[in-house]
């Protein structure tokens, strides 16, 4: 009876254990869809994040955020993606964790907490580099990039040719304007909000309202580098037939005076991003071999447009970190020849740079009369002397942000009289806000990555496969983010690049595109 038993449990066993791994097989196949779909969910974000980065923060940081929720949530899902240990880990996150830590300790902590969140765009690099492993999606990415930033090349060197505002000339003394503030060649850009196109329309907004109250005109205006705000009176016209009569201006013209911005709000975002854009397709054009082909031509068109858009920015110290960066990837892969036609063909981009900088800022390169090189003296004397000031700001500094609330205290930005902003370089900066370790910390970091990309390069040139027909994208990518790198470090001396969002999502992008190629690229004794 128990044999029997035994028998028919065992048998009865069968089917039980038959359906159970059968539903443990189906629980696996639909567990591993779900994996494959947070997969293709991750790349779609890094593709949107690629694509959206040369044009709005925000909807770049909603990319990154996106994709970094379906890569987390990836974890959860068996088996669990592999992750690839990279030579920037240490400083990266050690960088990060000492900004964490002199953040808490800062003069003004909740704000510099509140900073951490841009300090979290490092997992940039890691939701590119250990989410891709295929080289055509490496190479779409960077390409990319490039097609992208020309919708807003594109829309500057338009905007440029069609102009906005009205650039005045001819202003009477007693004309309401000039009795307000403004006089010959400035442009007016908006008047009371509103964008401004026509002497009509100016006319119109200057009338004495209807009800008899009459709150002066807010006209927004271009002159140089400033942007003010002037208040002109309503119901001051001057007697005339014609809009032009009326406001005392002998003629006017559609401006183009102003620094080209893109769709940021400031050129000198812009000019950082461009730089590493500019970098990146120099580079992809130098590792391109058929240079006269549809893809020479159509990089060359890229990299001429970015450039007139750098140069619209006139700013100088951009201009000169990309012309550096240029200069070095010629260099490094271009024959006598190509170095000799390149510089003829740099040589009136020059000149054409230092004409535009004097017409457009009134100013030369180095002009010690320019007020804004002026600004950054004193805001880095005064930084400097802070930093030196007390032991503690050696080694934890001030906080991120906190010398925009402990500005006046502390006697910053001309004791009030600058506008309040930052010390106008990444290294200062950095040592300030956050001490001298976190700045070699970081000084580290950008050591080792260039020193990733120039293994990589030498690497490349060794074992270069011909019958690859996209490895020059991946030999470009590496050439370029590397002249990146160098622009962006030799800016950063005058400029606090490190600082713009725009910039350092656009910098960690391509350090992820980097250390991907570096990855997949084998070593020279294979």
């Amino acid at each position: 009876m128990i044999l029997n038993t035994s028998s028919k449990v065992a048998k009865g066993a069968r089917p039980a254990t038959s359906a159970t791994t059968l539903k443990t097989e189906t629980t696996q196949n639909a567990t591993s869809d779900f994996g494959r779909w947070l997969e293709y969910a991750t790349i779609f974000w890094i593709v949107v994040l690629a694509v959206s980065a040369p044009h709005s923060i925000a909807a770049t940081q909603i990319a990154w955020l996106c994709g970094m929720l379906c890569w987390v949530l990836r974890f959860t899902v068996r088996p669990r993606p592999q992750l690839y240990r990279t030579p920037v880990d240490y400083p990266l996150l050690g960088f990060f964790i000492l900004t964490g830590l002199t953040a808490f300790l800062s003069y003004a902590p909740m704000v510099s907490i509140g900073k951490l969140r841009a300090a979290c765009l490092f997992t940039i690099a890691y939701l590119v580099s250990q989410n891709i492993s295929s080289r055509t999606i490496v190479r779409f990415l960077a390409l990319a990039l490039v097609v992208s930033t020309m919708v807003n090349v594109g829309f500057t060197i338009s905007e440029r040719a069609i102009g906005r505002g009205m650039k005045v000339s001819g202003l009477a003394e007693n004309s309401p304007l000039f009795l307000a503030g403004i006089r010959d060649t400035d442009t007016l850009l908006e008047v009371n909000g509103q964008k401004l196109s026509t002497p009509d329309q100016l006319a119109a907004a200057l009338a004495p309202l209807p009800d008899g109250v009459s709150p002066p005109a807010q006209v927004k205006l271009y002159r140089y580098e400033w942007i003010p705000i002037f208040k002109v009176p309503r119901g001051k016209l001057l007697p005339g037939t014609t809009a032009l009569e009326q406001l005392g201006i002998a003629g006017w013209s559609s401006g183009r005076d102003w620094r080209a911005t893109g769709f940021f709000g400031h050129y000198t975002t812009y000019a950082e991003a461009l730089q590493l854009i500019a970098s990146l397709t120099l580079g992809l054009f130098l590792c391109l071999k058929r240079k006269r082909s549809l893809a020479g031509i159509l990089l060359l068109i890229a990299l001429a447009g970015i450039g007139i858009s750098l140069i619209l920015t006139v700013t100088r110290g951009t201009w000169l970190a990309f012309l550096i960066s240029a200069l070095l990837m010629v260099l490094v892969t271009a024959t006598r020849r190509m170095i000799i036609m390149v510089a003829l063909c740099a040589l009136p981009l020059v000149l054409g740079g230092l004409f535009i900088l004097h017409q457009k800022r009134n100013v030369g390169f180095f002009d010690q009369k320019d007020d804004s090189i002026r600004w950054r003296q004193t805001v880095q004397r005064e930084g400097l002397q802070l930093l030196l000031s007390k032991p503690r700001h050696w080694f934890v500094g001030v906080g991120m942000d906190s010398i925009k609330t402990y500005a006046r205290r502390w006697g910053l930005f001309d004791k009030g009289r600058l506008p309040i902003g930052h010390m106008h370089s990444d290294y200062l900066q950095l040592a300030l806000e956050r001490g001298v370790p976190a700045l070699l910390l970081w000084m580290t970091l950008m050591f080792i990555y260039g020193r990733v990309l120039w293994q990589t390069w030498r690497r490349q040139k060794i074992t270069e496969n011909d019958s690859d027909p996209g490895g020059w994208i991946d030999r470009g990518i590496i050439l370029g983010s590397l002249g990146g790198l160098i622009g962006f470090c030799t800016s950063g001396v005058v400029h606090y690049n490190w600082g713009d969002s725009e910039v350092v999502m656009i910098f960690y992008f391509l350090m992820g595109l980097s250390l991907v190629v570096a990855r997949q690229t084998p070593a020279a004794n294979n």
